[in-house]
């Protein structure tokens, strides 16, 4: 996957429903901040820094190391290590659901920041630490 090199605040201007517009301006703060990376574009994902996976299968690339979707019935945010690796984190999020690899927020204020912003900086850091295969049949991950 490559950056599509859009404009990020045009990108997020055009957002809708508003919360979800609201929601992203909050979550490009945060990235921002916990990756120390600025915004891009990467098709309808807005993704911070950059990670290079490889599957079992041998399929390998790179795409954000952080990132989130806003999607008109939740927000996604991508957490690559994989739900699972932050299931206590999660249990204290508030209000949400999930993926294997994604995290759905219907409303930033009903969740506790501090919580999401730990757990978007413990996938980033683990991601981020070295090349990083993900597998989804175990629900878990490994570095390799």
């Amino acid at each position: 996957m490559e950056p599509t090199g859009g404009d990020v605040d045009a990108f997020i201007e055009g957002v809708t429903p508003a919360v979800r517009r609201r929601d992203a301006e909050t979550l490009v703060e945060l990235m921002r901040e916990v990756t120390g990376h600025d915004p891009v574009l990467w098709g309808t994902t807005i993704g911070f820094g950059t990670y290079h996976y490889r599957y079992d299968s041998g399929r390998e690339g790179d795409t954000g190391a952080a990132g989130f979707a806003p999607r008109k019935p939740a927000t996604v945010v991508y957490l690559p290590d994989g739900v699972g690796a932050h299931e206590d984190a999660l249990a204290k999020l508030g209000p949400h659901t999930t993926g294997l690899v994604c995290l759905y927020l219907k409303n930033l204020e009903t969740v506790d920041m501090e919580v999401l912003r730990g757990i978007v900086a413990e996938s980033y850091a683990r991601v981020t630490a070295g090349t990083y295969a993900y597998r989804a049949r175990d629900g878990g991950h490994a570095a390799s």
